[in-house]
């Protein structure tokens, strides 16, 4: 068997064509999303997501407004930059870039975060609607995920799914929406005893562990779809996933690239939200 490749790049484009349809229509009634990125220090890698995050807005017709903090900024100054954006009826979609410098409590800065421009989908409020099944904003990776699924039209009302990996920003999310899909949803992570025999009952095995090649051929079940969330760079400066994937692809049906697959639709899925968001705004 050789699993058919679930091309994040493409849909992706396909996600971002349709959000700028919308935005055109959005402009017919005076409003243009917003989207604000915070970054905090010079971290290279923060540093070109949010460059692409920009270019897809721009792209997209949407306003984008980068606002760049030095590494030794004061939480308190960080926090004022904050609500000057919550209050700003310019702005639909704020978004703080993670990691954070140490001194600065991530917690503090996410809540501080107006709920209805929270478009990671990280706010408490937020992630208790995701929750109880009625999301305001769903965090984008696991979004991108699920459109992922749905374009390959992946059965998963009664299906086994694993998720290996239980963060807040994709793990837990991820297991919700699977949920309120109608799966049965295992959650797993690195210290899981006997991590292959949970991994081997999945129809559908979502894997964000940030551990490359932790996910062998041999733990997959023949047929299943696998989605491969992790991205690691290696010593030889290639980038992998958390999946073994010429392994894998030999058993499973369906499964995701990395480079290609879920990052791609990431950044087009936080385009949704921040459009949602302008949507929302002209309800209001």
């Amino acid at each position: 068997m050789t699993a058919r490749i679930i091309d994040g790049k493409a849909l992706s484009g396909k996600v971002r064509a349709e959000v700028a349809q919308r935005v055109h229509a959005l402009q017919k009634h005076g409003v243009t999303p917003g989207l604000a990125v915070v970054l905090v220090g010079e971290n290279p890698a923060s540093q070109v997501y949010v460059r692409n995050k920009a270019a897809a807005c721009e792209a997209a017709g949407m306003l984008s407004r980068v606002i760049s903090l030095g590494e030794d900024t004061p939480e308190e100054e960080l926090l004022n930059v904050i609500e000057a954006l919550n209050a700003d009826p310019a702005i639909h979609g704020i978004l703080v870039q993670l990691p954070l410098p140490g001194h600065i409590d991530t917690g503090l800065v996410i809540e501080t975060i107006s709920a209805t421009k929270d478009v990671d989908g990280f706010h408490v409020s937020n992630a208790g609607l995701l929750m109880t099944g009625r999301p305001l904003f769903r965090p984008c990776t696991p979004y991108g995920v699920m459109k992922m699924l749905e374009s390959e039209n992946v059965p998963l009302r009664g299906a086994e799914a694993v998720v290996v990996g239980a963060s807040n920003i994709v793990g837990k999310p991820m297991a919700m929406l699977l949920l309120a899909a109608g799966a049965t949803v295992t959650i797993c992570n690195s210290k899981t005893r006997d991590l292959g025999a949970q991994t081997r009952r999945a129809d559908v095995l979502v894997v964000a562990t940030g551990k490359p090649g932790m996910i062998q051929g041999d733990m997959i079940k023949p047929g299943a779809v696998v989605i491969d969330v992790g991205i690691n760079r290696l010593e030889s400066g290639k980038l992998t996933g958390d999946v073994d994937f010429d392994a894998a692809a030999q058993v499973a049906a369906a499964i995701t690239p990395v480079p290609g697959g879920v990052g791609p639709m990431t950044i087009a899925m936080l385009l949704v939200n921040t459009l949602e968001a302008a949507e929302r705004s002209l309800r209001t």
